[in-house]
């Protein structure tokens, strides 16, 4: 329990000391937003600070921060430290620089700005790892709430498929409305519910506090902190593949110009998107002290691959029925915010790289339409093979934690090129890039169920190569801001979208 609220502290702390470090490098200032300098009403859209704190917590939350520490905590107490430390040095340092790097660029999505530092082939290739990930998001998150409600109405599988095409159809029709209309109206009274229920699940898990687990300070206790996954998964790159939302993620990296578009001051930017960041990390502090309880009760639960099952488990240890079934309920809604702002950021990524105008109706329905039938391929294959599920999950990690690394060296070289404090990015950055390295040269189908792609190679061979290859691309990041800080065509001619400063 003490690890716990270590963790928790460390939380808090980081938001009003890192939190201003990182505030005071990127300087916001009183210059008209997206929203207010050039209003489109449909995506550049005005809305209040506390609206657009709910819809940030929403896009970045979902179901991500629940089941990613539902996995994880397979590795025991280690996650009440390494989670709260990631968030603070990484994911929300992330998610804000993003977001106002976006703010600042006319809420360009990340591709965008990827072109404009690291030219359109770059751009390219990070657009194809976005729209991997997204669609995998997606296809991923229309799934899991038709798996919920199909176990809140066990009637058939039919409910099943219903439930997959009312959800899909919602994901389509949310994505072609403006912003306003539907996700900015729906998104406070879920993101309400989501603080109700995680409060709700930390006053009942109160009773179960002694089964909350330590950090014990000998050096058996810590040589098994870091050594304690039941089927013997390596901590490092694991827990940072395993637990995406509440670490670090990428996805958000996909999600915070849709805020930035909508906010109203730059200066609302670290409440908005490196607050939010935090509340998130807390949320998922709490739920990975719930699957710790459900793990010292049930332990053959330990043996459950399906983030899903474990997380519905624990609610129904530690709540009434009624609130269980009701918590069930709030992740079907959580699960379908990230669906949807997924689906229109795949929309809005795709026609900005295309140069397609996203106004007028017909062309978002022009858009959309390919990547529909995407989707639809892969909802079907994915519920007809016995694999589908995991092949899915594992590479939306690893795609998800990808697209953070790409983006922390997007803001390092942002950061460089106007000649400001750099490291705060490119430490995270080349952290993460690491994990992800490591993972795709170490892992195979001998060392984790369902991933047909990976090199295989020893984990200290993964290691090595790793290192090498992450330090190279965060200083050729760096070497690119410094170089287009010293071109005045970029920082002073620079075409609307992109006018910065």
């Amino acid at each position: 329990m003490i690890t716990f609220l270590a963790g928790i502290a460390i939380l808090i702390l980081g938001y009003f000391i890192w939190g201003k470090v990182a505030e005071k490098i990127f300087a916001p200032d009183d210059r008209l937003t997206p929203a207010l300098a050039h209003p489109d009403r449909v995506e550049r859209v005005p809305l209040s600070k506390k609206r657009n704190m709910l819809l940030q917590l929403l896009n970045i939350a979902g179901m991500g921060p629940i089941v990613g520490v539902a996995l994880g905590m397979k590795f025991g107490a280690i996650v009440f430290l390494l989670l709260p430390i990631g968030n603070v040095i990484g994911g929300a340092v992330h998610d804000y620089y993003i977001g106002m790097i976006s703010a600042r660029n006319n809420g360009a999505d990340v591709p965008i700005l990827m072109e404009k530092f690291f030219g359109r082939r770059v751009s390219g290739l990070f657009l194809v790892l976005a729209a991997v990930c997204l669609v995998l998001v997606v296809t991923t998150f229309t799934n899991i709430p038709a798996q919920f409600i199909q176990t809140l109405i066990p009637l058939g599988s039919w409910v099943f498929v219903a439930a997959v095409i009312g959800i899909f159809l919602y994901y389509i029709l949310s994505t072609l409305y403006p912003i306003d209309k539907i996700i900015g109206r729906m998104y406070p009274f879920i993101g309400g519910l989501l603080i109700l229920i995680t409060a709700a699940v930390c006053v009942a898990c109160i009773p179960y506090a002694g089964l909350i687990p330590d950090i014990i300070l000998t050096p058996e206790g810590i040589t098994a902190a870091f050594t304690s996954h039941p089927d013997g998964q390596p901590l490092i790159p694991m827990l940072f593949i395993t637990i995406a939302c509440g670490i670090l993620s990428g996805f958000h990296a996909t999600q915070s110009p849709i805020v930035s578009r909508t906010m109203q001051s730059e200066k609302d930017g670290r409440k908005i998107f490196y607050g939010m960041m935090i509340a998130e990390g807390i949320i998922a502090m709490i739920w990975a002290a719930v699957t710790s309880i459900l793990f010292a009760l049930e332990p053959e639960m330990l043996a459950s691959s399906n983030g899903n099952l474990i997380i519905s488990t624990a609610v129904g240890v530690v709540l009434p029925a009624a609130l269980a079934s009701l918590s069930l309920v709030v992740f079907i809604f959580l699960s379908v915010t990230s669906g949807d702002t997924a689906l229109r950021v795949l929309r809005t990524s795709v026609a900005d790289y295309l140069k397609i105008d996203q106004t007028p109706a017909k062309l978002r329905i022009l858009v959309l339409f390919p990547l529909v039938l995407l989707i639809c391929g892969l909802l079907i294959w994915s519920n007809l093979s016995p694999t589908g599920y995991a092949v899915l999950w594992n590479y939306f990690a690893w795609f998800n934690q990808l697209i953070a690394s790409c983006a922390l060296l997007l803001a390092t070289a942002y950061l460089a090129s106007r000649a400001k404090p750099y490291l705060i990015t490119a430490v995270p950055g080349t952290l993460i890039l690491f994990m992800c390295i490591s993972y795709i040269v170490w892992v195979s189908p001998a060392h984790l169920a369902g991933t047909p792609l990976g090199l295989g190679l020893p984990l200290a061979v993964s290691y090595a190569v790793a290192a090498v290859l992450s330090v190279i691309l965060c200083a050729a990041a760096v070497f690119t801001g410094r170089r287009l800080g010293n071109d005045p065509v970029f920082s002073a001619d620079a075409p609307a979208m992109y006018a910065d400063e």
